[in-house]
């Protein structure tokens, strides 16, 4: 379990996060929604400890981050950041290898068990074909399975990801959210898109300006009356054969004085 208490962050003068408090629990998908500007990617990075609140606390598992050491946050936290270029030398089964970093000591080299650990996690991405091909070399969809790879070698039990359908087409997008979902870790996903978040999220945080709008189960959060005035959009929900689908038109205004 992660928690979020009371958390901010501000850039300059200007408070992004303000004051937010947030719970991913075991074994389900959290999804942090929101417009652009909203602070999505901001709170993940306190949530993983890439920046540190100056108020309140983050624990995971009951242990406040800010008490543990890298070695010991990446047992515990594995982090998929937004796709990016692929300038490095390395091979795919090189890139999961790296995983493993943090169950090694300073100058301890990857053994045995290490590279089947590397192996099963390609597997289970579907991934153990690329093995030995230039991670540079990999379409988007591929690399973003082979950085899945990678954070599920380092065995840790909390997955957290920033837009990991980013530029990615339907197909892939929904391969990657449906694998994360598979996991049955306890996952914080950043996503633009809704009706992904309707289709793979448990649970939901909505950001506005400066904090939570709403957070709670993923049907509950997507509510048109709650949506529409964050995102200044007509939203239309409807309920298909037991699956949550969302469609957006502008909003209209009369200018007749009617």
């Amino acid at each position: 379990m992660i928690e979020a208490s009371g958390v901010s962050w501000r850039y300059g003068a200007s408070p992004v996060i303000d004051g937010v408090t947030v719970t991913a629990r075991p074994g389900r998908v959290l999804g942090l929604i929101g417009p652009n500007g909203s602070g999505k990617t901001t709170l993940l990075r306190l949530l993983y400890g890439a920046l540190r609140s100056s108020t309140g606390k983050v624990t995971v598992d009951g242990g406040e981050l800010g008490t543990l050491t890298p070695r010991e946050a990446a047992r515990r936290m594995a982090v998929v950041v937004q796709e990016t270029g692929g300038e490095t030398a390395l091979t795919v089964a090189e890139m999961v290898l790296l995983g493993r970093n943090p169950h090694l000591s300073a100058f301890q080299r990857t053994g045995r068990d290490d590279h089947e650990i590397a192996a099963r996690c390609l597997t289970r991405v579907g991934a153990t074909h690329l093995a030995a091909r230039p991670f540079a070399g990999l379409s988007g969809g591929e690399r973003q399975r082979v950085l899945i790879a990678r954070a599920l070698a380092q065995e840790a039990t909390h997955l957290l990801l920033d837009e990991p359908t980013n530029h990615l087409d339907i197909r892939y997008q929904h391969e990657i959210l449906r694998l994360v979902r598979g996991l049955g870790t306890c996952s914080i996903v950043v996503l633009h898109d809704l009706n992904l978040a309707a289709r793979y999220c448990d649970d939901l945080v909505l950001l506005g300006t400066g904090g939570v709008v709403a957070a709670g189960p993923a049907a509950d959060v997507l509510d048109p009356e709650v949506l529409e005035p964050v995102y200044g959009i007509g939203i239309r929900r409807l309920d298909l054969e037991g699956e949550l689908h969302l469609l957006f038109h502008p909003i209209t205004r009369c200018g007749c004085g009617s």
